[in-house]
Order: C-alpha cells, then structure tokens, then sequence
C-alpha cells in the first residue's frame, strides 16, 4: 500500500518511572538459579538487556498513555477536537470493556463525531493502528488520528517470579524467559493530512504485511485456569522458535517491501526494529543484510514494550537528532501471530 498524502508529525513517550535491573531480577530468582545450576549474569548474556522499566503498583494504562498524547499534541497545534480517530492499541489493556481508548479520549476531551476504540495485535498494535488512521486519512475521511499505546510488565513479571520461586524444571524456566525482557511504557503517534498550521511533520510513503498464522502458539500471553479454580495470568514463549520462523517471516517481508517502495537496499538510510534483545536483531539484520549501524535500539535499557517498543524507540531515535530529515527510514515490526510489518517514511 502506497500513500500521498499521509504525514507522522509527532510522536510522544512516557516510560515507567521505576528501573529493574536484571541483576535484581535474578536476585529474586537466586534459588532457582541454584536448583537449576544457573550461573548469576546469565539473563542479561542471554538476552543483551541490562534494565528495564515499571510502573508504580496500580499505575493506570490510559494515565501513561494519555500522558504521551499530550506531549505529542503539545508540539503542534493540533487541538482535541481535530481528531478523527483515537485508537488504543496495546496488548495491556484496563478492562475487557469499555474500550482503554474511552478512558484516554475523556482525558484529552475528544468528543462529538471522533471514533474511539481499541485495536489489538501483539507487539504490531501501535503500527497496525498508524495504518489504519493512514487510510482513513488518505480516504478523505478525517484530517488527523491518533494511536496510543500502554504496556505495563510489572505484574506478568511478579506473577511469574513467584511461579518460578514455586518450583520449575529447565524447560519451564526456558518458556518464561522472554517473560523478563518485558519492559514498561507509552507511545502516542499523531498522525495528518499536513493541512494544519506549523510543521508536516515526516511522510509516510507505505507499507508492506505478510503473516504466518500457522505459528500462532509459539509465543502466548493470556489466562489460564489457576488454583481455586481462579484465572491467572500467564506468558509461555518458545523462543527459539520465535526467532527462526519470525527471521524467515522478516525476510519474505523485507523482499515485499523493498519492491512495494520501489528502493534497493542500499537506499534505506536508518531502521527501526522491534526491541526483543541482542539475539533476535543480530539475527534480523543479519538476515536482511542490513548493516548494524543503520539500526538505532533501545532494548538494552528498556527491554521489549511490546506494541510501545518500535515507536518509542523511534521518538527517542527523533529527539536524539539519530533520524535526519530527508532520511529514508524503515520500521520494521514483528509480533507473535506471526504476523510483520514494514512501513517505509521519508523523515
């Protein structure tokens, strides 16, 4: 899909104001660690992330992702009562219903005609939601949409320390891993038709999506039955599955959108990948064949976001002046399903 007339302007982030390092995570998981002769320092070698962020206990999801809404609107002149559409699109969510994006809508005072809802699809959620507002926009239909998104770890992490603490073997231990690279924030992306006063903001020139629903198992966050016959939460990932089938995925991908832009490989000046771990963008960008340099992370210290991860790395990848105006810029995202996506802007 190809778009003229579909503009980013702003982009906003909140993160979780509360740092874990991995250190304290395996602090916590010392007898594990001892009963399954773990060696101390191996979550942060495994994975390539030293910290990450939490919420305060009870923190609301729509307050952080209403917090990064108004920085976005704050650096343009785009008033509540401009958008269209306002789409929540986190894995973490408030409540079955109403819709998390009810809640952000009523703080920012959109009212009359906008449309209002979730939207939800692993960590592609936020792009997944950006294409829609694009469409909508390059319709005609609205002038200016915003998707936000607030993931929260703290508590699949809590519940899983103590899961772990109750007694695992290795293989349950490997499933849960990917559970400690979670980390916590918000995202607000803006986007327009480039009518209004003040900067356009960076052109979104297309987007590609190829899926592989076959793997849908291999990566789960969800409720299982727990004890007293109650609900709990609870994560299984398979991660080296994950990250073959999700390199192939990436791959097929990269061929389709590299020939939907039109571009040679060479001409794409910067990446943004989802934030997973050092693993998994050795392993894509060796895949793809894109240099190192080309890429901008932020897993390292903020772990995987979720549906936050890509676009708030791209909004701090922005305010380090690492994507210049002019550059050809990819975002290219992943998500359990398997489901990817690639979107192609002129910064």
């Amino acid at each position: 899909m190809k778009y003229n007339r579909v503009f980013l302007t702003a982009l906003g982030y909140e993160l979780g104001p509360q740092v874990i390092t991995s250190t304290e995570l395996e602090e916590r998981l010392a007898p594990v660690y001892e009963r399954l002769s773990i060696h101390p320092g191996q979550l942060e070698a495994w994975t390539g992330i030293a910290e990450r962020r939490w919420w305060q206990p009870d923190a609301r999801l729509s307050v952080g992702a209403t917090a990064a809404a108004r920085k976005a609107l704050a650096k343009t002149n785009i008033q509540a009562a401009d958008l269209g559409v306002v789409i929540y699109a986190g894995v973490c969510r408030e409540n079955f219903e109403p819709a998390t994006a009810c809640a952000v809508a009523d703080a920012l005072g959109v009212k009359g005609g906008a449309s209002v809802y979730d939207l939800s699809n692993a960590c592609l959620g936020v792009l997944n939601g950006m294409l829609d507002i694009a469409n909508r926009i390059e319709l005609g239909q609205i002038r200016a949409g915003l998707v936000v998104s607030c993931e929260s770890a703290r508590e699949i992490n809590e519940i899983m320390l103590a899961r772990m603490l109750g007694g695992v073997d290795m293989n349950q231990f490997a499933e849960a891993l990917a559970t400690f690279t979670g980390g916590s924030g918000a995202v607000a992306m803006l986007l327009t038709d480039g009518s209004f006063n003040g900067a356009k903001g960076h052109r979104l020139l297309g987007a590609v999506s190829q899926v592989a629903p076959e793997h849908h198992r291999l990566c789960r966050w969800g409720l299982a039955p727990g004890d007293g016959g109650q609900q709990a939460q609870f994560m299984a990932t398979d991660s080296v599955s994950v990250l073959k089938y999700g390199v192939q995925l990436g791959r097929e991908t990269w061929q389709v959108f590299l020939k939907e832009m039109d571009w040679a490989p060479a001409q794409v000046d910067r990446v943004i990948c989802h934030q997973v771990g050092s693993g998994h963008q050795e392993a894509i960008l060796n895949s793809l064949q894109v240099p190192k340099e080309k890429d901008y992370t932020t897993y390292r210290f903020l772990g995987n976001m979720g549906s936050a991860a890509l676009p708030v790395t791209a909004a701090i990848a922005d305010e380090r002046g690492v994507l210049e105006a002019g550059q050809r810029v990819a975002f290219l995202g992943i998500g359990s399903g398997l489901t990817c996506l690639m979107m192609g802007l002129e910064w």
